[in-house]
């Protein structure tokens, strides 16, 4: 292959191979020069360093001295600080020794009376408990009572005799001896519950104890299936016994066109009154009126007011005749009085005459005392004519003559 032959081309310049062996010799001599140079420069290089590290050896001594004086001052520092500090700290544990005493002895006041405190809330607390004990116990009491009106109620004739203790209960507090009778016989031989007698002659009132529990236990004991079909059988028992109270009762001319069915719970009879307003209807068509222990109260309390004036009336002719007898007494007094009265005007008259002639009894002693008396003269002898004409009067001895000067 000769030196000029082309071995590729870059672009429109063909390369041969002197071509590539000038270019490298080239890059021989360049890389020559340069390994050349780079060792120079390293040695240099190296040079420099030495001398940098000769000087940064300088600078670190005397930086160490430095550092080691700094160090001498921070300690004398640090001894200075170290006494401070001790002294501070002695005075903060003094300090704070005075704290926790003055704390702990808080803390024991405050837990003392924390104490007292507690003691005293456990005392109330025992109070409270002692006052729950016994309510729990009145309770328990109750519940047994309850769980005995249960067992009461649940015998027909037993809670039979309980509603008509308490309608009998109700009417004795109310009404006097001799206005009401239990378990009275009517002409038609039936006995109501009680028997309240009107006054004026009025036919008595009839009230019917008589309730029918059963259905309404019923109904409170159904579930939603079964309310309905007791509903029905409350309805129905209720409406029999209005009926049986209606022709049993209800008698002309020996009671009232009205009787009382007595219902011993208000509970129930809300109930009626609210639920079951056909039976309400159906009661005051039969002229039946239905009533709780409040207004059988009530009812018996406006009775007893009636008695009470019809009592009052009666006694009202009484009072009357005492009155007229009373005014009667009176005008004979009065009489009497006119009478005395007479009597004491005629004594006064009497008294003021004798008093007159008493007046005139001292005016003529008082002329008696002054007279004058002379001695009569003989037989014979006449009287001097000079005098005034005198009237004699002749003494009982006869010597004696009194001259009275008349003085009329």
């Amino acid at each position: 292959m000769s030196l000029n032959t082309t071995l590729f081309t870059i672009g429109q310049y063909p390369v041969t191979l002197a071509i590539l062996l000038v270019a490298a010799g080239v890059a021989l001599v360049g890389m020559l020069v340069l390994a050349t140079l780079g060792w120079s420069a390293s040695r240099r290089a190296a040079e420099n360093a030495r001398l940098d590290a000769e000087r940064r050896a300088g600078e670190a001594e005397l930086r160490m001295a430095e550092i080691l004086k700094a160090q001498t001052e921070m300690q004398g520092r640090i001894a200075a600080m170290t006494d401070v500090f001790g002294s501070r700290q002695h005075e903060l544990n003094q300090s704070i020794n005075q704290r926790i005493d003055g704390m702990t002895h808080r803390i024991g006041q405050t837990m003392t009376e924390q104490t007292k405190q507690t003691h005293e809330n456990l005392r109330r607390l025992q109070e409270r408990l002692a006052v729950i004990d016994t309510a729990q116990n009145n309770i328990q009491a109750l519940a047994k009572d309850v769980v005995g009106l249960q067992a009461i109620l649940s015998n027909k004739q037993t809670r039979g005799a309980f509603g008509q203790s308490r309608m009998e209960t109700i009417v004795a507090d109310g009404l006097p001896m001799g206005a009401y009778e239990f378990q009275a016989t009517l002409t038609n031989g039936s006995r109501p519950d009680c028997l309240i007698r009107m006054p004026n002659g009025q036919p008595s009132l009839v009230v019917d104890a008589k309730f029918p529990l059963e259905a309404w236990n019923a109904i409170r004991d159904a579930g939603p299936d079964g309310a309905k079909i007791a509903s029905q059988q409350f309805r129905r028992d209720i409406e029999v016994h209005i009926k049986d109270i209606s022709e049993k009762y209800l008698i002309r001319g020996e009671t009232q066109d009205t009787a009382f069915m007595f219902v011993p719970s208000e509970s129930i009879f809300a109930e009626i009154h609210e639920n079951f307003e056909g039976i309400v209807q159906r009661a005051h068509k039969a002229r039946i009126v239905i009533v709780s222990p409040s207004l059988l109260m009530l009812s018996i309390q406006v009775i007893q007011a009636v008695l009470k004036d019809q009592r009052m009336r009666e006694q009202a002719h009484l009072i009357q005749g005492e009155v007229i007898r009373l005014m009667e007494d009176l005008t004979r007094l009065d009489d009497r009085v006119q009478k005395l009265q007479g009597h004491f005007s005629a004594a006064q008259k009497d008294v003021e005459q004798i008093v007159t002639s008493s007046s005139k009894l001292a005016k003529r002693g008082e002329r008696i005392e002054a007279m004058e008396f002379e001695v009569v003269p003989p037989q014979g002898v006449a009287a001097n004519p000079v005098e005034a004409p005198s009237r004699s009067v002749e003494s009982r001895t006869g010597q004696l003559k009194l001259r009275v000067v008349d003085e009329d």
